[in-house]
């Protein structure tokens, strides 16, 4: 999730919004500007630049305060001018400062008596209004800090919440809710922020945002009594729709009139959202079923038998005496047929990872099944039993650490989310170096988020399909020594083949070629190079993964996504700079026994760092390796 921060890491001063001296008025009205409707401060246009002028001494107090003129603005103030009084157009010197990112003019005429909730312009607005639709956060802050009311509405019946989420600026929202604004208040219509988002911002942002912001995803409003997915299904709004359903939005619920979300969608006679409204429905409808609830209770265990079953199937038909290719193409059809029907039923978008890590297990299974019923005949001593059943036992032993070990989620409490939110803000920089958009925490030097996890994860490296998780601090080293060991069985498995068929195969290279040697192994024995196809598969991906998570740690000292990360900048950058030249890079001897924590003894003294706690940016150099 990005924000579209425009004041990152500011000071408080004037002339900062927006870069610069940019300015959110119209000049050339009655001398100065006027107020600034909807349309005039639409956030995705930037406003027109204006030269500086170097003699002052003619400014009126508008302009003057327009532009962050200071000295002239308290010259005609100790003269004489109400701080209070308002323009032709009642807007106020509060609201021109605030509009424009004067952070001192403000402090300086609520020293003067300035009033902060005066209402003014042509929507009837306060200061706080006027900020809030430029995305001004430090002013935001400021004015807050001296007793702004968030809670008053505008001319449109919008509260600054509601302003927030209209304009989309992010920062704001997290900081007015972190700062004790109720997420689901309600505007002068009755609608809450969800149901303003869902119906008038097309795209996922801020609906996401809201929702993990614990907004109520079925609330009603006072007047129509539509859910957000109403508001999201009347504005044709499919992203808000997608998201809503996910966060478990009702599709039975019933507005003022009686219709659901799927009568308003044939209403506006949208055909996809009546898609997706019905698929969700049947999903949900499936799933409160009593064999769904047990296949869903088991659905790993289930799983991992389901894949066996498969990978026997396949092998089975493969290494059929039948002379039939006929009948054998027939029953993998049949098979295919069964794995489609079955993932129909059973499976959906979430079960993809359990897919891949019973796919994993299941073709070890049947790995070790044949060298002890077709390789153990032929190797039987000990010298070849000893070292298989301990690179067997190594290989899950690590793949089990690696998929139970925690790899390092970032986990903090509510009331410590909104205490970083407040305090970054108020410090003028939530730098999304430091900052995570999506969990709302100062994220951990060299930690990532992961949206397969939605979480932060300390030092991450990547997301695994094959353990299904993430690959981070606490659990990258049993990722690497479960490679070694998948590595080693595997060319076990390539040395049990070779025995195997020289004892039991007919075949001449010299005289048949390659082409009669695949024949001869086939009508040979069809399972065991099936098996020897499948070691084959998971010792290329595994080798290559542990070679380059190896070489990255020893040479770099870096993890996937940091290296990444530097090589998208080595191409953007017009400097050369060396990956090595980098601040976790202590060696290649160190960089080895810190990542496995190797003692030895008191021979090594590895360098131990707990990455889940180390927050901020300690080094200069690490900013290179933070990204959202």
């Amino acid at each position: 999730m990005d924000w579209k921060e425009d004041n990152e890491c500011q000071s408080h001063g004037h002339g900062h919004g927006h870069g610069g001296h940019m300015h959110g008025f119209r000049p050339g009205l009655h001398g100065h500007g006027s107020p600034l409707r909807d349309s005039d401060m639409d956030p995705t246009q930037q406003p027109k630049r204006r030269l500086f002028m170097e003699d002052n001494s003619n400014l009126d107090i508008i302009k003057a305060t327009q532009y962050g003129v200071i000295e002239r603005c308290k010259e005609l103030v100790e003269a004489g001018y109400d701080v209070r009084q308002p323009d032709k157009e009642n807007v106020s010197l509060l609201h021109w400062a605030a509009i424009n990112n004067r952070t001192e003019l403000v402090k300086y005429y609520i020293s003067k008596g300035a009033i902060v909730d005066q209402l003014g312009g042509d929507l009837n607005s306060t200061p706080l209004h006027w900020a809030i639709r430029q995305g001004h956060l430090p002013m935001v802050v400021l004015l807050l800090r001296v007793g702004a009311d968030p809670m008053l509405v505008d001319g449109e019946g919008f509260s600054s919440v509601h302003l927030a989420v209209l304009f989309q600026h992010m920062p704001i929202i997290a900081y007015m809710l972190a700062k004790g604004q109720d997420v689901d208040a309600p505007d002068l219509n009755g609608q809450t922020p969800l149901m303003l988002a869902a119906q008038k911002i097309i795209g996922p942002e801020p609906t996401r945002f809201l929702l993990k912001c614990n907004a109520s995803v079925n609330a009603v409003d006072k007047v129509h009594r539509n859910t957000p997915l109403h508001c999201a299904v009347l504005a044709g709004n499919v992203d808000a729709a997608h998201i809503l359903l996910e966060a478990g939005a009702s599709l039975d619920m019933q507005n003022a009139k009686g219709h659901t979300p799927i009568d308003l969608a044939h209403q506006v006679h949208s055909p996809l959202l009546i898609h997706i409204l019905n698929q969700i429905k049947n999903e949900r409808t499936k799933s409160n079923s009593a064999i769904f609830k047990i296949f869903q209770r088991y659905k790993f265990h289930v799983m991992l038998l389901f894949c066996a079953l498969v990978l026997w199937t396949i092998g089975a038909i493969a290494d059929m005496k039948s002379e039939s290719w006929l009948l054998k193409g027939v029953l993998f059809a049949c098979v295919c047929a069964v794995i489609n029907l079955m993932s129909r039923q059973f499976l959906g978008p979430g079960s993809q990872g359990i897919m891949t890590v019973s796919l994993v297990l299941a073709s070890l299974f049947w790995m070790i099944v044949t060298w002890f019923m077709w390789f153990l005949p032929e190797l039987s001593e000990a010298i070849f039993q000893i070292p298989f059943t301990v690179s067997i036992t190594g290989l899950f032993y690590y793949y089990f650490k690696s998929c139970r070990t925690d790899p390092g989620y970032i986990r903090v409490t509510e009331e410590e989310k909104k205490k970083n939110v407040v305090k970054l803000a108020e410090a003028g920089c939530l730098d999304i170096r430091i900052f995570c958009t999506s969990c709302l925490v100062r994220k951990p030097m060299r930690s990532m988020h992961c949206f397969a996890c939605d979480c932060c994860v300390a030092r991450q490296d990547h997301h695994s399909i094959w353990i299904n998780g993430c690959i981070g601090a606490r659990n990258h080293r049993y990722f690497v020594a479960f490679l070694f060991f998948l590595t080693v069985v595997g060319a076990w498995m390539f040395y049990g083949s070779i025995v195997y068929w020289s004892s039991h195969c007919k075949i001449n290279y010299q005289d048949e070629g390659m082409w009669g040697v695949l024949t001869g192994l086939v009508g040979c024995s069809p399972w065991v190079l099936y098996i020897f196809t499948m070691a084959f598969f998971h010792t290329a991906w595994s080798s290559l993964f542990l070679v380059t998570q190896l070489y990255q740690i020893a040479v770099y000292g870096l993890t996937s996504a940091e290296r990444m990360n530097l090589l998208r900048r080595k191409r953007k950058s017009k400097q050369s700079f060396s990956l090595r030249q980098n601040p976790y890079n202590l060696g290649c001897a160190r960089n080895l026994t810190s990542f496995f924590q190797l003692r030895c003894c008191g021979l090594f003294n590895p360098t131990m760092v707990d990455w889940t706690q180390t927050a901020g940016l300690e080094l200069p150099a690490a900013s290179a390796f933070h990204t959202v």
